[in-house]
């Protein structure tokens, strides 16, 4: 059931945000790409369907499957970015719904290194970084889909 207050339940019936970032979802879980503005390609989250607030409410089934299915999404970040290694956030104060943030970390880019990755997100977020084109963003979801099936 969709919490109102929730903006993650509220993206998970959202025709347009299933339409633009969604990968793809099961019973258990829902992937799908950082929605605009995006900080990075292939910045991927990996969101709980139920309304949860984290690991400690997993039922069983739910966690079982966490590991394999974390393990299978960032696999998915990996080879659509060719990144060298896949942060794993989940903070949860924006939104008190279990949602995984596996963000591409790559050498060479200072902007997505340890905490500099906030300072990027920030300035994406006020405007004074650019974000990712919503094109670049819809090509990645696409081929995302294709690997993902």
């Amino acid at each position: 059931m969709a919490f109102l207050d929730c903006d993650i339940c509220k993206i998970h019936h959202d025709y347009l945000a299933q339409e633009n970032w969604e990968i793809g979802r099961n019973e258990l879980w829902i992937l799908r790409h950082h929605p605009d503005p995006s900080p990075l390609l292939g910045w991927l989250i990996l969101d709980a369907v139920r309304h949860i607030g984290g690991p400690v409410e997993f039922n069983q089934k739910e966690a079982s499957d966490w590991g394999l299915s974390v393990k299978r999404a960032s696999c998915l970040v990996r080879e659509l970015t060719g990144c060298d290694r896949i942060y794993s956030i989940a903070f949860g104060e924006g939104a008190k719904h279990l949602h995984l943030h596996l963000i591409p970390r790559f050498e060479g880019d200072f902007a997505t290194k340890a905490w500099a990755l906030a300072d990027h997100y920030r300035n994406v977020c006020n405007g004074t970084s650019n974000s990712i084109d919503p094109k670049e963003v819809a090509k990645i979801v696409g081929n995302a889909r294709n690997l993902w099936k």
